[in-house]
């Protein structure tokens, strides 16, 4: 399913360098899973209030990853990501796409994430007022 077209998703452009190319000439997985985080850190910190920010932190619990296609050095990928559904608990899904400079998803992903509180360390439940601005 594509992100839906509204404020709740989030973009980010990635260039790819050299340090990110593999044997086979092309994006490295790990350094997809690396643009996951950093897409996903980026939203968080891009529309969560600062007393939020401030309050918890995210970690992940799990990555689901289709790689459909890659990108060589020196080319480029935008990075979106949106929440599809309510919170179970302490976590939520996150969905992110990364789209090559034609238009085509070559990388797809479905990651989980717990919501920690800073000062304990121990997982919270994700209140409605945190998990709203993500909703789409």
């Amino acid at each position: 399913m594509p992100p839906p077209a509204d404020r709740r998703s989030f973009s980010i452009q990635v260039t790819a360098t050299a340090a990110d190319i593999d044997e086979l000439g092309h994006v490295n997985n790990a350094v997809y899973l690396k643009w996951i985080q950093d897409v996903a850190t980026a939203h968080w910190s891009a529309v969560a209030p600062a007393e939020h920010r401030d309050t918890y932190v995210w970690v992940v619990t799990r990555h689901e990853i289709d790689y459909r296609g890659n990108i060589a050095a020196g080319e480029s990928v935008t990075g979106r990501t949106w929440i599809e559904s309510q919170p179970k608990g302490a976590q939520f899904d996150r969905r992110v796409d990364f789209v090559d400079g034609r238009g085509k998803v070559i990388v797809r992903a479905n990651t989980t994430w717990a919501m920690l509180d800073k000062a304990t360390a121990r997982l919270v439940r994700v209140r409605p007022e945190v998990s709203a601005p993500f909703i789409a």
